[in-house]
């Protein structure tokens, strides 16, 4: 039969989302951009490409979904995905890897006397105690690793009500976690303005924490899924992926924890935020 499909490889229709999503994002940056020079039609064309993105995610995952759900991802169209989430992971690996150049830069060479006065961290700055609500966040992301394991295993061997429980524990970790940092950066005792301790602790744990909340939305929609009947033992590439950027997410934490809070601390030289 003339053009019948014979291979395992996904050809895919015509789709509008990637001009849309590059159009409304070039709209996003140039409302970001007039916002910040205090245009007054900044802030209106930044929410409206924000608004656009944010659908063309909606709608272009949702097309993604159907895919999956009509038997279009097959075993090779799998492998290729894990390539894909692999160059994505190992890209935002990098991403992480800008922020600790700048952290290590800093610290490892306050040559700065004026502003950093010279030691690490910058003298007279009150900085925060590593072992209160930053260990209980460790501990919970720990936690949520262990959690998201269970869940996997579970869906792997059929048993679906054991991965939605395990689910419901991750995203419930997850949110614990993103409230107790709001709540760190709340009463942090100093700012992201004035020296390059606050600037380089509130973007590195800043995009960290944006990552956990990127995760717990990407957790919850697998959650979604779970409960429509999506995933089975051998196909669920989309609750993999979930998973493998939850383990990042715990992973990045970790150097995160002991880099800039237990070391940046100075194991107490400076003095301790109390909570």
């Amino acid at each position: 039969m003339a053009g019948a499909k014979n291979h395992d490889f996904h050809i895919l229709p015509p789709s509008p989302w990637p001009l849309i999503g590059a159009f409304t994002a070039l709209a996003m940056a140039a409302g970001g951009i007039g916002w910040m020079h205090d245009e007054t039609w900044g802030k209106w064309v930044f929410f409206l490409g924000l608004a656009g993105v944010l659908y063309t995610f909606y709608a272009w995952w949702s097309d993604v979904v159907r895919e999956a759900n009509s038997g279009d991802h097959t075993p090779v169209v799998q492998l290729h995905h894990r390539y894909g989430m692999i160059l994505f992971i190992a890209s935002e690996v990098m991403f992480f890897v800008a922020w600790f150049w700048a952290y290590f830069d800093a610290s490892l060479f306050p040559s700065s006397a004026e502003v950093i006065g010279g030691a690490w961290p910058p003298v007279g700055l009150e900085v925060i105690d590593p072992f209160g609500l930053p260990l209980l966040n460790t501990l919970i992301l720990l936690c949520s690793g262990t959690t998201i394991t269970w869940a996997h295993h579970a869906l792997i061997h059929g048993d679906r009500e054991g991965a939605k429980k395990g689910l419901w524990c991750t995203i419930g970790l997850g949110v614990v976690f993103s409230a107790i940092q709001a709540f760190e950066y709340y009463h942090a005792p100093f700012g992201f303005k004035g020296s390059i301790y606050g600037a380089t602790f509130f973007m590195a744990t800043g995009f960290h924490g944006f990552h956990v909340v990127v995760g717990t939305i990407f957790l919850a929609v697998c959650l979604k899924r779970l409960y429509n009947g999506d995933f089975t033992p051998k196909q669920h590439f989309g609750f993999e992926a979930a998973a493998w950027y939850w383990h990042f997410v715990d992973v990045v934490w970790l150097f995160l924890f002991i880099s800039i809070y237990v070391w940046g601390s100075d194991f107490g030289a400076a003095p301790l935020a109390a909570h």
